[in-house]
């Protein structure tokens, strides 16, 4: 086992290397016949029935507006493939580029929103907003999702986490512990 004993101060605005919630999202909107593709990593599941995910998008942000006026958006769930397509998404900005053409990405139509899924992804979560009220202080968006396509293999697939200053960490490997669940947390 690691030897955890001993700490050192840490830099309080650099916790998020330690506590990013998840995998690294390419975000695709729609609003008025324009379309965006953002790379977001600040995102949170906040219930399970109705499914809902909270998010920050920056106002300063080309996609802010188009969630914002559209109400819908799909949170598409990239894998480790898609590594320098997410960071070169990440790194423009679609009031100046088409990043689907830019990055070569496949823009389907979802069943629920008007917001393109992004082929290449390995899952796709199309939502609609269902709380704006932390928008204005916070920039923090809460969606449901009411339509979700994931694909059958690998059932585990290799997603980023970044951790800052351009490092990223790879998820992937299950470690299954099923059998000290109670049922009703399954």
């Amino acid at each position: 086992m690691t030897n955890t004993s001993h700490k050192v101060a840490f830099p309080v605005e650099k916790a998020r290397r330690y506590l990013e919630p998840g995998p690294i999202v390419l975000v695709s909107s729609c609003w008025q016949g324009e379309r965006n593709v953002m790379t977001l990593g600040w995102h949170t599941v906040m219930a399970f029935s109705p499914s809902l995910l909270g998010c920050v998008i920056s106002a300063g942000n080309h996609s802010h507006e188009l969630v914002r006026r559209s109400g819908e958006c799909v949170i598409n769930l990239p894998t480790t493939e898609l590594t320098d397509t997410v960071i070169g998404i990440g790194n423009s900005s679609g009031a100046e580029v088409d990043k689907f053409e830019r990055f070569d990405l496949t823009s389907e139509p979802a069943e629920q929103v008007a917001a393109p899924r992004i082929r290449e992804c390995h899952a796709h979560f199309e939502c609609r907003l269902v709380d704006d009220s932390l928008v204005e202080r916070y920039d923090f968006f809460i969606w449901e999702v009411v339509s979700a396509q994931v694909a059958q293999t690998p059932a585990h697939p290799q997603t980023l986490h970044y951790t800052g200053d351009g490092v990223f960490m790879v998820a992937g490997e299950a470690i299954d512990r099923r059998s000290q669940f109670l049922p009703e947390m399954l």
